[in-house]
């Protein structure tokens, strides 16, 4: 597709319309003639999309357009200025686009300008690949779980076909092919959704590329491609318009790959990926253009969205609101897919993921080389995100340098972090075995429940001494949410329970406090401890998103709520979040349940009994050894978590030998 511009047979009018005012944007610009400071990704398509726009609809000016731009960049001595210059991202996005634009006009540029390009891509690939092969197995070379690996090789791989160096083509194939074998085959990422975005996209230009050129299929390889869209998917809010911001995020409107999205659903016969990219590419696409603080941005796909788009694949609105990616740890739900809707994003797991922590450990065991380079992977094992009434409620901290524990949803011991954090690379050069992650995981689709329990312990200084930290998480069938924190250490600690919002609490006069986001509102009540003290306070966090512009600076006020117990070798926090509620009222019914053991909070026709560790829970009505039992309203069946038992109202309703996990009856 890429290399021959041939996309798939049918009519394509939305994208060949994008694609002409793509080719158009940039005229009335004036091409640099120095190096800016900044970055200068967005030259490559501003060359490449008026040479497609040429080769589909013949128009001159569009053909003088690519000119324009390719020689603005050919006559630039390097590709990149304040950071790595030929050999990063600068540099790999231009060799993929400024060969692409060759392969396409090449016959039809000038004599000079032709023969100018040819030998600034020549020399820009030497640089590139003399580069990958001296620092094997050290920065992106060999750092298979990044977005500069990904990049830089295919604007390699994109010069080498173009240009007949097979010596580029086959590093860049077995890097790809190492990278396919080692991505966690659940399609999640852990740098997050902006570089998901990002970088994903450039495998799946790759793919293209060794499939067109040498006749290899390896998009069933791993199984990470295949998958990646239900990540995708999942992790974006209600409404599709804005993304969860696990990991390192911009912002919360540069998540967004349209053209993906089309390639995504033409090879697996995704029918919400189509759905999805229709949207991206049509109603969201120029808020998402205005308010992405990620550049180029999602406009200088169209080139992508004219080839991958695949017409005789149906489109789908998606329906599915559970989901769980056991390598990253990451569960999601929600109550649907409206504006108003409510979902929870829950993770935990090892730097890089369960499989990049275990693969680059060998790595480094049996070849001295650092693979795991997770500089936007954060301290937030056990945070969570909540979404509500189309607001952000409970909040992620975006992007930063100096990544800490206390700038997420999370716990303190004696008011410290994760180990060894405050730093940009969090999880570089700890102990292997200081891993968080998840257990008794419930997604259940069908009655809405979704359960996990975060083990964070081992983050933690091994001076404090925290033998336990479990984060229990129940999200409800109506959105409410349930935490059950427990906490154990060899000595007395103070035991701190953050949440982080976007505007302060507001305390109420019942002991709750109150989220508010616009119109959107939740009710947070914390059960116990009953003795915390409290306080409310503005957290400032200050990131440079990208080396090429040193100057940048973005910065995000937090507004912290710390709860901190008296010291005590045992810690439980019992918190509710209730959204939706109405500030001027008494808010929707919710109390704690008295339990002889285990822990309860009911919300009217919903109850959560809670007991993670000990798993005994014993109130007036239910007797059970198991994890939760979850209880809906109209008489349904009970669901309940790592189960062995369960009475209810003295009848018997489950007796195993091996705990299970499900509706019960």
């Amino acid at each position: 597709m890429l290399l021959s511009a041939t996309p798939p047979p049918g009519p394509r009018p939305a994208q060949e319309a994008r694609l002409y005012e793509e080719a158009a944007r940039h005229r009335g610009l004036t091409p640099p003639r120095t190096h800016p400071l900044a970055s200068i990704t967005w030259l490559g398509p501003a060359a490449s999309n008026p040479a497609l726009a040429y080769r589909v609809g013949g128009d001159p000016a569009h053909l003088a357009e690519s000119r324009r731009w390719i020689e603005a960049a050919v006559r630039l001595p390097h590709w990149g200025k304040a950071h790595m210059p030929d050999r990063d991202l600068d540099a790999g996005w231009l060799l993929h686009h400024l060969s692409l634009a060759y392969r396409w006009i090449g016959d039809d540029l000038p004599d000079g300008v032709r023969a100018l390009l040819r030998y600034k891509l020549l020399l820009q690939g030497r640089r590139m690949y003399e580069y990958a092969v001296a620092s094997e197995g050290g920065w992106w070379s060999s750092s298979y779980w990044q977005n500069h690996n990904w990049i830089c090789y295919a604007g390699l791989a994109t010069a080498g076909y173009v240009l007949g160096k097979e010596e580029w083509t086959e590093r860049a194939k077995d890097n790809l092919g190492t990278v396919l074998d080692v991505m966690p085959e659940d399609g999640s990422h852990a740098e997050g959704v902006v570089y998901w975005r990002y970088g994903v996209p450039f495998l799946a230009i790759h793919l293209d590329l060794l499939q067109e050129a040498e006749g290899i299929d390896w998009w069933g390889r791993g199984g990470f491609l295949s998958r990646t869209f239900d990540y995708r998917l999942h992790q974006m809010a209600p409404g599709f318009a804005f993304n969860v911001d696990h990991g390192d995020c911009h912002d919360r409107r540069s998540g967004h790959s349209a053209g993906l999205y089309y390639r995504l659903a033409a090879q697996y016969g995704i029918p919400e990926a189509q759905w999805l990219g229709d949207l991206s590419s049509g109603e969201l696409l120029w808020q998402e253009a205005a308010e992405s603080g990620v550049r180029p941005g999602i406009l200088p796909e169209a080139y992508l969205e004219y080839l991958w788009y695949d017409p005789s694949v149906a489109g789908a609105r998606p329906t599915a609101t559970r989901a769980f990616f056991p390598d990253l740890g990451l569960l999601a739900a929600r109550t649907g897919w409206d504006d108003d809707a409510t979902l929870v994003s829950f993770k935990a797991s090892p730097g890089g993921g369960h499989r990049a922590w275990e693969t680059s450990a060998k790595h480094r065991a049996e070849r001295g080389w650092e693979t795991l380079d997770q500089g936007h992977h954060h301290p937030d094992s056990g945070s969570f995100v909540l979404v509500s009434q189309g607001a952000f409620l409970a909040v992620d901290e975006g992007y930063s340098n100096r990544k800490r524990a206390a700038h997420h949803n999370l716990l303190l011991v004696d008011g410290q972090g994760y180990a060894d954090e405050d730093r940009y690379h969090v999880y570089k050069d700890i102990p292997y075995e200081r891993q968080a992650r998840q257990r008794d995981v419930l997604v259940s689709p069908d009655s809405g429940w979704a359960h996990a329990t975060a083990e964070i312990a081992a983050m933690y200084d091994p001076a404090l001494r925290v033998r336990r930290l479990d984060r229990t998480l129940v999200f409800t069938p109506s959105g409410r949410l349930v935490l059950l924190d427990l906490a154990e250490a060899d000595a007395e600690r103070e035991w701190t329970f953050l949440l982080q919002t976007d505007r302060p609490t507001e305390p109420r006069p019942d002991g709750g406090r109150l989220i508010r986001s616009g119109a959107a509102s939740a009710l947070v009540r914390q059960f116990a401890p009953s003795d915390t003290t409290v306080v409310s306070e503005a957290t400032e966090v200050e990131a440079n998103p990208t080396s090429s512009t040193p100057e940048l600076r973005i910065t995000r006020t937090l507004h912290t709520l710390r709860a901190t117990t008296a010291r005590s070798a045992h810690g439980l926090f019992l918190t509710a979040i209730v959204p939706d509620v109405d500030p001027d009222t008494e808010p929707t019914a919710v109390k704690r349940v008295v339990c002889a053991q285990g822990e309860g909070v009911a919300f009217g026709e919903e109850t959560v009994l809670l007991s993670p560790v000990a798993r005994r829970i014993r109130t007036g009505a239910v007797s059970a050894d198991a994890a939760a039992v979850l209880l809906g309203g109209d008489g349904s069946a009970p669901y309940v978590v790592a189960a062995t038992r369960l009475e209810r109202d003295g009848r018997a309703l489950l007796d195993v030998a091996e705990p299970y996990t499900g509706k019960v009856g």
